[in-house]
């Protein structure tokens, strides 16, 4: 598949495509829910793998899976880890809303993480797949939080970035599925601007007690990684 690619500080290469690319908040995400080395993690909603790529950037090594519904996305995933031979990470192109682990996998996550669907309303783009990674029509907060439980032991976490404006249902919904707020971080441009995202950890069948971190400074957009190239 024709793509460009961009690479991480630490060499890792992500292939994108002008549908299929990624922004600072999946960064941020990603280094807002950085699993151990070994730990079992999980890329949900994981579009061209940027999560998960960030992960092994990082240094993670552990199994990785990667849920993704389109399949031009989860394909670029698929071939970058192919060739970089990343054989931790697993990309499945499926509908996590179906999607059941198997014995060996359900309840033995340590980590979750989301770069889920902003919009419930508002015009979507003609393009389906734009459409699909913005809004809500196949795949809802409910959606993410189901999936997660599924997969996670108990004390295992679940991380979600997501828009300001729809912080009060985020932790509702994720209390509701039993996945109990415990961290809270606002993304800022500049102190004591109004945020324009927030990162939030639950755990699962956990106690109440939700810690609000300090703030993230950066820019909407700003390059949180090296430089790009076509691929």
């Amino acid at each position: 598949m024709e793509h460009s690619t961009e690479i991480l500080y630490n060499k890792t290469s992500i292939y994108c495509t002008p549908v299929h690319r990624f922004g600072t908040d999946a960064l941020l995400l990603a280094r807002f829910a950085l699993p151990g080395r070994n730990q079992r993690a999980a890329d949900l909603c994981s579009g061209c793998g940027v999560v998960a790529l960030e992960w092994h950037d990082k240094g993670h090594r552990g199994p990785c899976l990667a849920l993704e519904i389109q399949p031009e996305a989860s394909a670029l995933l698929a071939q970058a880890a192919a060739d970089q031979g990343l054989d931790h990470i697993r990309p499945v192109c499926t509908d996590l809303r179906l999607w059941q682990p198997g014995p060996e996998e359900a309840g033995r996550y340590d980590l979750a993480a989301c770069n889920p669907p902003y919009f419930t309303a508002g015009p979507a783009s003609p393009d389906p797949a734009r459409a699909a990674a913005r809004h809500e029509g196949s795949c809802t907060l409910a959606d993410v939080c189901d999936c997660a439980f599924r997969l996670l032991r108990d004390g295992g976490k679940l991380t979600l970035c997501h828009r300001p404006e729809r912080l009060a249902e985020v932790l509702a919904t994720l209390r509701e599925h039993r996945l109990e707020p415990k961290r809270l971080a606002f993304v800022r441009s500049r102190p004591g601007a109004e945020p324009w995202l927030f990162l939030v950890e639950g755990q699962k069948n956990r106690r109440t007690g939700l810690r609000l971190e300090p703030d993230v400074l950066i820019s909407a957009g700003a390059a949180l990684y090296g430089s790009g190239h076509p691929g």
